[in-house]
């Protein structure tokens, strides 16, 4: 069970007043609020044992690399991998771009990479850049009107020029989870009707690791990508989970530093995995402060997240309905707590102007996914995210504050 006054102390920023009202904040599809723990945590790194890792005999250094190691393992067993098999970035678009260009260089002319009309566009951009330097084709599995992917063109996209496929888990503009687990069988059947080897699928999993429980193994996923940021981590933080003999074959994305073993001016070798995709000095408090988030969600349990969430989602979407002029874009009966609107003919700008004069903070725009609005025929969207330090009666605020904007632009 969530106790959400407990929860609610743990998060600083929102005791906080905004126009002298208090603080609803309703934008956590973009990044999460942090609790005191994870602040904590920086503040006695940058306090009490401020060092680079790997490099250092001294004890700051061996502190450092200890608490920078143990995250590793801490986000391993999160989703159920192998320490070797996590690579720390600065984020989902950081370790897209990574898979993206290390295994861009294998694909040729008439290669296809497979992709859905719900991404992000740092899930489309990096494959349409490394298909315009290969000469590769893009392919996107169209979705139907409730924002939901259409698995049979999916299955009849598929073909044996299929190289890459890459999927989000969940859109972040529309709230609804995609059925990933399917999506890689029906890939792994193919492969063996055809007589192919295994095509490489990475989930996108920036908007799903937050609330439901990844098992990278029981998926059968190659790469799985996710930011700190989303799940009350730092910013400028994030990891790439890929399969280990995979990331073996795999060129380096970036060089220098840490991914080295040795150098001369004949030959640089390159240092084992994970090391070897991690180039330079890192965020080492934020990734610190990354293992401090994970550890405080495991306390809360990320099923007791997923049950409130999903009450909340409930709850918002039955009151939100109740506005005339209100449409839900994303009507799917598999999302996470995000709801995506329009409201009359206002402008999301507007909305969102007016709503944050009343303390409310949500997202407008096309938030980073203009194909997906386009299929919806729409320029932009209001999205409201909800965390489990959320309440029903922050909805109620903003079911209020909606009915008296629309009441404004009657």
């Amino acid at each position: 069970m969530i106790d959400i006054n407990k929860i609610r102390n743990d998060f600083p920023i929102l005791k906080q007043t905004i126009y002298n009202k208090p603080l609803v904040y309703l934008d956590n599809a973009a990044t999460t609020q942090k609790p005191q723990v994870v602040i904590d945590c920086l503040t006695e790194y940058y306090t009490k044992y401020n060092s680079n890792i790997h490099r250092g005999v001294h004890l700051l250094s061996q502190l450092a690399t200890n608490k920078y190691e143990e995250t590793r393992k801490i986000v391993a067993d999160f989703i159920n991998a192998s320490n070797e098999e996590i690579i720390f970035t600065k984020g989902a678009t950081e370790s897209i771009n990574l898979v993206a260009y290390s295994l861009g260089t294998h694909l040729k002319e008439g290669d296809e990479i497979l992709i859905s009309h719900l991404e992000h566009h740092a899930n489309i951009v990096p494959w349409q850049e490394i298909c315009k330097r290969t000469g590769a084709v893009l392919k996107v599995v169209p979705i139907n009107d409730k924002g939901e992917l259409i698995l049979e063109k999916y299955r009849e996209l598929l073909s044996v020029r299929t190289k890459i496929v890459s999927i989000t888990h969940c859109s972040n503009a529309l709230g609804v989870i995609l059925p990933i687990q399917k999506c890689i069988s029906i890939l792994r059947e193919f492969e063996k009707e055809n007589s192919i080897n295994k095509i490489p699928f990475l989930v996108d999993a920036s908007q799903t690791i937050q609330h439901i429980k990844i098992n990278v193994k029981e998926l059968d996923c190659d790469f799985l990508v996710a930011s700190g940021h989303k799940i009350y981590a730092p910013t400028g933080t994030g990891f790439l989970y890929g399969r280990k003999d995979l990331l073996e074959k795999m060129l380096p994305y970036q060089t220098g530093g840490d991914m080295i073993l040795s150098v001369s001016f004949e030959e640089t070798i390159f240092n084992d995995l994970p090391f070897k995709f991690e180039a330079g000095t890192g965020n080492i408090a934020g990734i610190i402060g990354l293992g401090t988030a994970i550890k405080y969600i495991n306390t809360i349990g990320l099923d007791n997240i997923k049950e409130y969430e999903n009450d909340l989602l409930k709850y918002a979407t039955n009151e939100l309905l109740s506005i005339d002029g209100l449409r839900i874009i994303g009507t799917s009966k598999e999302k996470t707590a995000v709801i995506s609107f329009v409201l009359n003919d206002i402008h999301p700008h507007d909305i969102g102007t007016f709503l944050d004069a009343a303390g409310i903070a949500v997202r407008v725009g096309h938030h980073c996914a203009e194909p997906t609005m386009k299929r919806f025929n729409i320029p932009a969207t209001t999205r409201a995210s909800f965390s489990f330090y959320n309440t029903k009666e922050e909805v109620d605020k903003l079911v209020f504050n909606l009915q008296a904007i629309a009441k404004m632009f009657e």
